[in-house]
């Protein structure tokens, strides 16, 4: 069986996006749905310990060309362990970020590397979500939110406003690359207001 439905959360640092798909996961659940929450990079054992290389440290650790397969290495497990055993199941997957953020941070705003990044997703993914949520937030704000977490895990925020608004233009193109795919979702206001956006944009969405 194969009738579960994949939905994605992306957006820059700060964006939200990680309370809004926790919010959501919870209002399904209590509805009686089978939901599964997760997040990349990690989502699975394996790539939890990727994780910490990617998002931890100097802002210069690693190239971009060496993020990228750092990356889909923790993607491919994440996907093997946790995402397609959840969908053969018929459970709703919620992840917070998939191979958008990837085209995004590595393959835009990090470097020309789109092209590495589409290939390298479908020889070792192979895989789209069913419907991409993509939280917008002006830069400025995005990254004031995300520096105040003050997580350990800010090693994209410390790169600076300039990288957070490449950010931004990036996950806007992908509402043009993916439009049967992607929706923009308004970043703005509390997370109540934005929780209600995300469910009127579902409307008619989910099974």
């Amino acid at each position: 069986m194969s009738d579960g439905f994949f939905l994605t959360f992306e957006g820059a640092d700060g964006s939200g996006k990680s309370t809004q798909a926790r919010r959501l996961a919870e209002a399904l659940k209590a509805e009686g749905r089978d939901v599964v929450l997760t997040r990349e990079p990690g989502g699975s054992t394996g790539a939890e310990e990727i994780r910490r290389l990617l998002v931890e440290g100097d802002p210069g650790r690693w190239s971009a060309e060496t993020e990228i397969l750092l990356f889909f290495a923790a993607r491919r497990d994440h996907l093997e362990r946790t995402i397609l055993p959840a969908l053969e199941r018929g459970a709703i997957v919620i992840s917070d970020r998939f191979s958008d953020s990837t085209r995004v941070y590595q393959g835009a705003a990090r470097g020309e590397l789109r092209a590495v990044v589409d290939t390298m997703h479908k020889l070792m993914i192979g895989k789209e979500p069913d419907l991409t949520l993509v939280i917008d937030i002006d830069a400025e704000t995005g990254l004031k939110r995300g520096l105040a977490r003050n997580s350990g895990e800010d090693r994209f925020e410390e790169l600076g406003a300039g990288f957070q608004q490449k950010l931004r233009h990036g996950y806007r193109a992908l509402l043009t690359d993916f439009p049967t795919r992607c929706i923009g979702i308004d970043g703005k206001g509390d997370e109540d207001t934005v929780a209600t956006r995300v469910r009127d944009a579902l409307i008619g969405r989910l099974p």
